[in-house]
């Protein structure tokens, strides 16, 4: 008998997610489906209703990932309730229950619901087995049953429950060392032979103690066949269900287990060996695209696997060393040998991959009480003459300049405007003078002076709707307008001189996106924009029709289809010369362009899931260096810095989560969540 909270007991209005009336109207319609079922009645003639309210209460236990405390007190009397009713008609209960033992989000199990909430997994286990055994569930439904009698079995590969909710065909995995995420398109193929080989138990196996209800199953795959070559999996499988599933049995084991029980069960017999293969294919190996070490795909699959150790470990690692999420494999080296592909942050310090130092981090400093929080948006201010400014806004509203060498405050922050401001950029005059612009969300616009810190023009605009982008354009007549946009598509010039609107770009009215300006000749710039559908727009700021083109040339079409490239922001990539436009996809994938002939420029940055997103770009011609271009994606921790000249890429994981960039000289500026960082670019 399981020990169960009384459901008289005032105990449950101290509890989420049920309540003890919930749980007794269940608790009838399972009994009435249980006595129907006793007596010969099909499932459809004793009704549906208790799988109806099932849903409904399992909704309140589980939401988005987060188990409530009343799940320990109503689920003793649930399974109990479940066991009772005939195999086939309690296999999405059972798959429900797994979800829910494995949830990301579980709140600790009370002191006094801990005997009946532990009694209940145990009888679940064996009523989950014998489901299995009995019926003949369809393979998809029959995989996700097996990985649920393993969660209840408590083996921490049942949380591949959650990770195997395909999207679009592809596999995903988490790296355990870095936890940089692995995308495999068109994973779960039908291999004729075995792609691998089989994976090995430990010798000998620790069986479970105690009694299990998993000798059945190592029964029914003694008579099981996959065809050629199959026969070790389904060995590992056996030994796997004779020793109990215990604990500490390597994932790819137990996914042996699984796949051999979906050959075993899984209806039709053809579908359910057919899926069987394929997810034997689960016991293999992925090499991680960030940190470059291979781990075991059940490694990638389970939340936070026991014994998770990668199979190209460091130079320096023992095979019981802590496998931390900031260690990575030894750095590649570039043409003199020297320099690392791979840096991590450490502290205030970036370092190597085998821990030699590269460069400090520089915090920039938080004007508290004004505390800058989150940055969203950054611009660099450079001054001729003097060294450049960083200036940032923050969740607070106040405009911040930071010296980007010493990461100080140049002086207290801007006052606010009276709306949140939401973009920035950098103005230069042709006076020499160099002012700061910012965009607020009711649409106005002001002007600061960087150097003083007050406000040169203030609220002119005043337009409907967000200043969400913004860049300057030099006009070919020595005039810089500053150029901004608004949510609807609204891309408009301003004389700052006067305040006043001069004129308006993107004639079509597209949504946009990102916004940047590519200088094409020594006081002239084009205006590059991607719109919310994925295409780039080119406009030339010196003619005063929008539709005409002027000097704008489109980018090649051909070039973007045969790329699949669906542009989500841009950025002005200085090159010996020339500047260049950068596009990047939500992918992670960049492509130059020169805007003189429409046509892209060497072979791109491949895609990469560690930067895949709403991306971010900055580029910068470090002193002495090669231009570089960097790209990241928002909300994300990962950095990928490459050298279009070179085709050198350096990852850089930081320990914070971005959410803007900037770059100037050999200095990389990330906003992030909590702040802003100065992150070297070149080894110091």
């Amino acid at each position: 008998m399981i020990p169960k909270l009384p459901l008289r007991s005032p105990r449950w209005r101290d509890l989420d997610g049920v309540t003890a009336e919930e749980v007794e109207v269940l608790l009838e319609q399972m009994a009435s489906a249980a006595a129907s079922a006793a007596v010969g009645r099909t499932a459809t003639e004793t009704g549906e209703g208790w799988r109806q309210t099932w849903t409904a209460l399992a909704g309140g236990l589980l939401d988005d990932g987060t188990v409530f405390d009343g799940a320990y007190a109503a689920l003793p009397y649930l399974v109990e309730a479940a066991a009772a009713l005939p195999p086939g008609q309690s296999v999405d209960f059972w798959v429900d229950l797994g979800c829910i033992v494995t949830a990301e989000d579980r709140a600790p199990v009370p002191a006094d619901l801990d005997a009946g909430f532990s009694a209940a997994l145990r009888l679940a286990e064996q009523a989950a087995v014998r489901s299995l055994l009995s019926t003949g569930a369809p393979a998809e439904a029959c995989v996700s049953l097996a990985l649920s009698c393993v969660a209840l079995a408590g083996h921490h590969i049942g949380t591949a429950l959650w990770s195997l909710q395909l999207q679009e065909g592809y596999l995903r995995l988490v790296c355990p060392g870095c936890g940089s995420d692995t995308e495999i398109p068109e994973f779960f193929v039908d291999p004729v032979r075995p792609a691998l080989d089989a994976p090995v138990l430990p010798d000998p196996v620790r069986a479970r103690p105690g009694p299990h209800p998993w000798g059945e199953v190592a029964t029914a795959l003694r008579e099981e066949t996959l065809g050629d070559g199959w026969e070790p999996f389904l060995r590992v499988a056996r030994g796997v269900a004779a020793a109990g599933t215990p604990l500490g049995t390597p994932g790819p084991a137990v996914l042996c287990l699984v796949a051999g029980m979906v050959a075993a069960k899984g209806t039709p017999q053809a579908a359910g060996r057919k899926t069987a293969r394929e997810r034997m294919l689960l016991t293999g190996h992925f090499s991680c695209w960030d940190c470059e070490r291979t781990w075991t795909i059940a490694d990638g699959l389970a939340e936070n696997p026991d014994g998770a150790h990668p199979q190209n470990p460091l130079r320096d690692e023992s095979p019981t060393a802590d496998d931390s999420a900031s260690a990575l494999p030894p750095a590649a080296t570039g043409p003199t040998g020297e320099v690392p592909t791979r840096l991590r942050q450490d502290g205030s310090a970036l370092v190597t991959s085998d821990g030699t130092a590269w460069g400090l981090l520089a915090e920039f400093s938080d004007p508290a009480p004004l505390s800058v929080g989150g940055v969203d948006s950054l611009a660099v201010v450079a001054r001729p003459g003097r060294s450049p400014l960083v200036a940032g806004v923050g969740d607070q509203g106040a405009v911040c300049l930071w010296d980007p060498a010493t990461g100080r405050l140049s002086h207290d922050p801007l006052p606010g405007q009276p709306d949140r401001i939401r973009s920035m950029t950098a103005l230069p005059l042709p006076d020499g003078r160099v002012l700061l612009a910012t965009g607020g969300e009711t649409g106005t616009i002001t002007l600061w002076d960087p150097a003083t810190g007050r406000p040169v023009r203030e609220r002119f605009g005043s337009r409907p709707g967000e200043v969400i982008g913004m860049c300057a354009a030099t006009v070919p007549d020595g005039r810089t307008l500053l150029v901004t946009v608004a949510p609807r598509g609204a891309v408009r010039l301003w004389d700052p001189a006067t305040g006043e609107s001069v004129g308006s770009l993107n004639p079509y009215g597209s949504p946009i996106r990102s916004i940047v300006a590519v200088p094409i000749s020594a006081g002239h710039t084009l205006i590059a924009a991607a719109d919310t559908g994925g295409r780039l727009h080119v406009w030339d700021p010196a003619v005063e029709d929008p539709w005409e083109p002027g000097a704008a040339v489109q980018l090649s079409k051909r070039a973007l289809h045969d790329a699949d490239h669906r542009v989500a922001a841009v950025a002005a990539v200085p090159m010996r010369g020339r500047t260049l436009l950068a596009t990047g996809d939500d992918r992670g994938a960049v492509m130059l362009w020169d805007l003189a002939t429409g046509d892209p420029v060497g072979d791109g940055l491949p895609s990469s899931t560690g930067t895949a997103g709403l991306p971010l770009l900055a580029a910068t011609t470090p002193h002495g260096g090669p231009s570089v271009l960097v790209t990241g994606s928002r909300l994300r921790r990962g950095l990928r810095v490459w050298e279009p000249e070179t085709g050198t890429v350096r990852h850089i994981a930081l320990e914070v989560t971005l959410t803007s960039l900037a770059a100037t000289g050999p200095d990389l500026i990330v906003g992030h969540d909590r702040g802003v960082l100065g992150v070297p670019l070149a080894g110091r």
